[in-house]
């Protein structure tokens, strides 16, 4: 353990551990866990203790495993044959039926949290055993007086009778971890913390692991913490287990590693690669798209340009601000800056959909059916929708000149089925995706707003997308993708922006359009602390285009 990290923790609470640990069996030990989505392997024999009384991290990129893990454990999935879950010396049935790890001392904190906004802190507390029908009546007073106790056990001021909704987010996710607490009582072996704190700042983060150590601290209790984030995982984990394509890369005690060697293990090359910032070569392409100082969610004084006919990605962890730039953009939320496209510019605080489209911008969510798309509508219905004016004649709207029109569009990109009357709700993912952006393309935009556009697509569909955005861009279209999946911004980019505390941390180009170069700088984005003024991706006012 860390000298800061022994330095938190009480000589008593420090003696409790060393002997529960050297005479008790793992809290958690998984051996031979596999689990196999059709062809894919999503966690290839992977074994995993964690000891009494410790904080143990699980550290790896999108699609490492680290989620499937949590939810085999939650009951969520069922592994493959030859896996064991043993919890305390007990072994779990697989697949862990729902709810069966309460049962065993388990309890979940997501990143969601699952708190009901609407209702009180108390409430809350209460909401499994409510769910789980102890007894007819509550007695308020005597729960109020029992959360206000829990909170200074822990040294945490919230009122119980308070709004969730009133609440900070740190207050939340404290009432969330609390709560995980509270459910088991004296019994709790292992908190799971599926990145409490990916949203929030540090010095709140260090709040929160303070009340986990305290609860670790009895030498019985031991929290698995899934996180990104290496800075976190180093300054307050024991020990870490690496994951990388559903393979365990190492287990390790965070006291005696470093980040360039967790570096290494997460993305397979060294922390001097990502490092190394990339210059600004000779610009290949007039800026026709300038963002300045935006400011959005978390995102901090954002200012970065775009080349007519140019693809530029837009990456980072969750909680970068990699989820708030393009709806910012659009008008979707609040923001401030401005965004000027083919010297048109607009103040952002006055920008919405509606101006946006009438300027050239659109944008393609990443819920395509929430947000994208009407399920229960045709896919004639769907597409049409933003242009219905124009198909209009002096007799008023012409299904024939409607229907041809999206027979067109359907047919060139590539709508399977290519029947424009089919519902939009029964195709594929990649069709459905095919539709949207039919949708949004018809119009001759200007700058058009991706953000996971390939979300949840085969990969023969996500080919076909890659190549359909290119010829679009190819067009005159600049197109910006806001997107986690480094393969995908590796296919596409022409550029790629990596963003850190809502800022600028990287930008790469040329032979650093690579997948694993992507993925070590957004690993690496998180060594560095968070810059003390906005970083301008575009100090040049020209924007940068070189195609690997």
């Amino acid at each position: 353990m860390s000298a800061t990290r022994e330095a938190r923790r009480s000589p008593a609470a420090s003696a409790a551990v060393a002997e529960v640990g050297a005479t008790t069996a793992p809290v958690l030990r998984i051996t031979g866990l596999t689990k196999r989505f059709g062809g894919l392997t999503a966690l290839d024999d992977v074994e995993l203790e964690v000891r009494p009384g410790q904080v143990h991290a699980l550290l790896g990129e999108n699609g490492s495993g680290k989620s499937t893990l949590i939810k085999i454990l939650s009951g969520t999935y069922a592994p493959d044959a030859g896996a064991t879950i043993e919890v305390r010396g007990s072994r779990l049935p697989l697949p862990v039926p729902p709810g069966y790890f309460r049962r065993v001392g388990i309890s979940f904190v997501h990143q969601d949290l699952a708190l009901v906004p609407s209702l009180g802190v108390t409430e809350n507390l209460r909401l499994a055993t409510v769910v789980a029908g102890r007894g007819p009546f509550v007695r308020w007073g005597a729960e109020h007086r029992a959360a206000a106790e829990l909170f200074a056990r822990y040294g945490v001021e919230i009122d119980p009778r308070a709004r969730i909704e009133e609440l900070t987010d740190t207050q939340k996710a404290l009432v969330a971890i609390l709560r995980a607490v509270a459910e088991l009582g004296d019994d709790r072996a292992l908190i799971v913390l599926d990145e409490p704190t990916v949203f929030l700042p540090k010095e709140d983060a260090d709040l929160l692991f303070r009340v986990v150590k305290d609860l670790v601290s009895d030498g019985r209790t031991s929290a698995l913490l899934v996180s990104h984030d290496m800075s976190e995982v180093l300054e307050h984990a024991d020990r870490v287990t690496v994951l990388r394509a559903g393979r365990v890369q190492a287990h390790r005690d965070t006291a005696t590693t470093t980040a360039d060697e967790l570096v290494s293990l997460i993305v397979g090359r060294g922390l001097e690669d990502a490092a190394a910032r990339s210059g600004r070569p000779a610009t290949t392409g007039d800026a026709v798209v300038a963002v300045r100082d935006l400011r959005t969610g978390v995102v901090d004084g954002l200012s970065f340009d775009v080349a007519d006919s140019e693809v530029v990605g837009i990456t980072g962890l969750a909680g970068s601000g990699v989820e708030d730039v393009l709806p910012g953009l659009y008008g979707a939320r609040a923001a401030t800056g401005t965004l000027t496209v083919r010297d048109a510019t607009v103040d952002l605080r006055a920008a919405s959909p509606a101006t946006s489209i009438a300027r050239g911008v659109v944008y393609v969510p990443a819920d395509r059916k929430r947000e994208g798309g009407a399920l229960t509508l045709s896919v004639e219905q769907n597409v049409t929708l933003p242009v219905l004016g124009k198909l209009r004649g002096l007799l008023g709207l012409s299904p024939a000149r409607e229907r041809s029109h999206v027979e067109a569009l359907v047919r060139d990109w590539d709508v399977r089925p290519a029947d424009p009357s089919a519902l939009f709700g029964t195709l594929s993912g990649g069709n459905q995706q095919k539709a949207v952006l039919a949708k949004w393309m018809q119009d001759d935009p200007r700058l058009v707003l991706l953000q996971e556009p390939t979300q949840g697509i085969d990969v023969g569909a996500r080919a076909a997308i890659f190549s359909m955005l290119r010829r679009t861009a190819d067009q005159g279209v600049s197109i910006l993708c806001a997107s986690t999946d480094y393969d995908q911004l590796a296919q596409m980019c022409d550029r790629v922006v990596v963003l850190a505390h809502g800022r600028v941390h990287d930008v790469l180009t040329g032979d650093r359009i690579d997948r694993d170069v992507i993925a070590a700088a957004v690993v690496a984005s998180l060594v560095d602390p968070a810059p003390s003024s906005p970083v301008d991706s575009s100090a040049d006012p020209s924007p940068v285009k070189e195609t690997a």
